[in-house]
């Protein structure tokens, strides 16, 4: 189950990990995307699933560490409903423009943004793309004006016909659209610039201590027996480790990453915390 529209990097990643676990498993995986409320439908689907094995979720950090802080009542709860399996990627944002803003850099983006106020919005489909942009409003020293959408491929769509004037897609979408000239690239939301696209400046280059990272990792419903949990865990490393399936999940523009079961489920815990510290400190009120 994939709480994100086709096209997101969640998706891609799904599709290319259950490729390799239908070898591994010998099992057909059948990828169901049911986006929206900021991952809840997908999440939900899941939480309230047979805990038998056969239905699994790619969760993210949104679904699975940010949502808590961001709404006052969710579909289903994080810490009790899901038993983790594994981490599989972690990637950045990325910031990018319609054409027609007059800001080739972010110094030059700042300026004016802070020049006109009112005169920019961005889009958002999830936690990591709604934090990216308020932690750069509140670094930055601007205001821009947040825009929700279902699914991040419609709201990328707005941005590219100037319905919205910006937005901080995963790197896999944002890069596609930057390469192909439909959007303008101005930075990413890692510490330091990212191997992937290295011309693209970190947007702590210029604010500095800004860094957003993200990551994508398989849930079950939390009354999986243990042995069914650890035998996903090692086909879901098996598989992710593999160089043919770590390029179809990443497209070259996110990293692998296994962590597994109780370390994984530590991370889980420590990530709530530090996502929730975040979104406080951004000043988003839940929804």
């Amino acid at each position: 189950m994939v709480p994100f529209a086709a096209g997101s990097a969640t998706d891609l990643t799904a599709r290319g990990l259950g490729h390799k676990l239908q070898e591994l498993l010998k099992q057909p995986v059948v990828i169901d995307n049911k986006p929206g409320a900021g991952g809840q439908i997908g999440a939900q689907a899941v939480a309230t699933a047979a805990a038998d094995g056969y239905t699994l979720l790619m969760g993210t950090n949104s679904t699975n560490a940010a949502n808590p802080a961001l709404f006052k009542k969710l579909l289903y709860d994080p810490a009790k409903d899901f038993a983790a399996i594994a981490r599989v990627v972690t990637g950045v944002n990325c910031l990018v423009v319609n054409n027609d803003v007059p800001a080739k850099t972010l110094a030059e983006l700042i300026a004016y943004a802070k020049a006109n106020p009112g005169k920019l919005n961005y889009a958002e489909a999830s936690a990591s793309q709604r934090l990216s942009a308020e932690m750069f409003n509140q670094m930055a020293g601007v205001k821009i004006e947040r825009v929700p959408y279902k699914a991040s491929p419609q709201a990328v769509a707005d941005v590219i016909t100037g319905q919205v004037q910006l937005m901080f897609p995963d790197l896999p979408q944002g890069l596609a659209q930057i390469n192909s000239g439909k959007v303008r690239g101005l930075g990413t939301t890692g510490k330091t610039r990212t191997t992937v696209a290295p011309d693209l400046p970190a947007i702590a280059e210029v604010v500095p201590g800004y860094e957003l990272v993200y990551w994508l990792a398989v849930f079950a419903p939390a009354a999986t027996p243990k042995p069914i949990l650890k035998a996903l865990a090692e086909a879901v490393a098996l598989a992710a480790r593999d160089e043919a399936t770590g390029k179809a999940m990443t497209q070259g523009r996110m990293e692998v990453s296994v962590m597994v079961l109780e370390e994984f489920e530590a991370y889980v815990k420590a990530e709530t915390k530090k996502w929730g510290d975040a979104i406080k400190a951004a000043g988003i009120e839940p929804e």
